[in-house]
């Protein structure tokens, strides 16, 4: 196997036997992105020199060795950090985030940064869809996943404040893990909405993930490859806007569902409490009057480079008063009291990673109906590939369990892949 298409886990594991080093592991990264990123455009900056030294003082731990990409509104002290705007061109930090140092710390290998949309909102940056390129990735952590998709890479930063990590790991069939709220500290990361943004990854396995969160976090994230003692107690739900969700990702959701109870799993109807479709209907106003709060300098004082449907967004959150905001704050500790007990006896939440695959054309990163609302109870969410779309793009299914229990949500993910067959 080519070293570059290796899950970090084995690599990891080629490295610490011996049979691969930290160099050439890099060596076939870079040349995966030689031959791909010209029409991918998943990296914002790759300086390869750069990259080989640091692949050549990497520090020991269990991820040393492997490459990583970082989405481009996290601080990195050696590369620029231009969070997808003009307005940061050139950018320098004087040091790592926290989630950047996390990564070194554990051993890891900061390749180069990865294209983001405008602040992590909506106006896209270049990346294609590694399967075709005139269908978009996904946003907002489009290179990330792009990256990771292509084999450029073997883990990527993302982040997420409705859909940025599981939409564009699900239009380009990886693996992406949004963690519970505040897993990863946010310092050094260009914070929109205080209340939402989560740093999480994105990889070729469930099984990476939890190697990539243990490792740098510390916390147990188990082995999602062990064998369950019982299969998953799984609810079913096209969240709570089904019409949203296209007849073919319907048919998706309802085809898995059907082979995770062949394979033994109890799965159920799950209805949306009221609290959950309330903080989903706040959810706008939620994400951008904080995100007004978060981008005040730059809408105060460079209006001009920002991107009209930015432009726009913000305007439209200026319009409301504060008591608006306190509102949807309101809503969304509700949803959070609210899910823990619907949840009951229930492992995870079987839901749509998307409405659909992938839409054609890159002026638009597509809809985060299907994400937005999990990610305002702060819980964590992986999406795992599970079948192709008409244009025979990736589509993907999520799970969703309560706050802290990443390591059940990873392992029913895992499982349910599992009886995918």
């Amino acid at each position: 196997m080519d070293p570059n298409r290796m899950t970090a886990t084995e690599a990891a594991a080629a490295i610490a036997a011996g049979r691969l080093s930290a160099a050439e592991l890099m060596e076939a990264c870079l040349a995966r992105a030689a031959e791909r990123d010209a029409t991918l455009r998943a990296f914002v900056h790759l300086d390869p020199a750069l990259a080989r030294r640091n692949a050549g003082r990497a520090r020991p731990g269990p991820l040393h060795g492997i490459p990583f990409g970082v989405k481009d509104v996290l601080d990195t002290a050696d590369m620029p950090t231009q969070h997808g705007s003009p307005i940061y061109a050139g950018h320098r930090p004087r040091g790592d985030s926290a989630a950047v140092a996390a990564a070194k710390g554990a051993g890891g290998v900061i390749m180069g940064k990865t294209v983001t949309t405008e602040f992590a909102t909506r106006h896209p940056g270049l990346t294609t869809n590694p399967h075709h390129p005139g269908h978009t990735p996904g946003g907002s952590s489009s290179g990330s996943a792009a990256a990771v998709a292509a084999g450029l890479l073997p883990l990527a930063f993302g982040t997420q404040t409705a859909g940025s990590i599981v939409r564009p790991a699900s239009y380009c069939g990886v693996v992406g893990f949004k963690p519970s709220y505040g897993t990863f500290h946010r310092g050094g990361m260009k914070v929109c909405s205080e209340s939402l943004d989560t740093i999480g990854i994105m990889a070729r396995s469930v099984a990476d993930c939890a190697f990539a969160m243990g490792a740098m976090t510390g916390r147990a994230h188990g082995d999602p490859e062990a064998k369950r003692d019982r299969p998953p107690r799984l609810g079913l739900t096209l969240g709570h806007a089904p019409g949203d969700a296209t007849p073919e990702m319907a048919a998706l959701l309802h085809g898995v569902a059907d082979a995770a109870r062949r394979a033994g799993a109890e799965v159920v109807d799950f209805v949306l409490p009221q609290p959950l479709l309330d903080a989903a209907a706040l959810h706008p106003w939620l994400m951008g009057m904080e995100t007004l709060q978060g981008l005040a300098w730059e809408y105060a004082e460079a209006r001009p480079q920002l991107s009209a449907a930015l432009l726009d967004r913000l305007d439209w959150a200026a319009g409301f008063p504060v008591a608006k905001l306190r509102e949807a704050r309101l809503a969304q500790h509700a949803a959070i009291e609210a899910i823990a007990p619907a949840m009951a006896g229930l492992d995870a939440l079987l839901t749509p990673s998307a409405p659909g695959e992938a839409p054609e054309g890159l002026h638009h990163t597509g809809d985060a109906t299907f994400n937005l609302l999990w990610t305002t109870i702060r819980g964590p969410n992986v999406t795992i590939p599970a079948g192709r779309g008409p244009k025979g793009l990736p589509m993907g299914v999520q799970l969703v369990a309560l706050v802290g229990r990443d390591a059940e949500v990873l392992s029913a993910a895992r499982w349910v892949q599992a009886a995918l067959g």
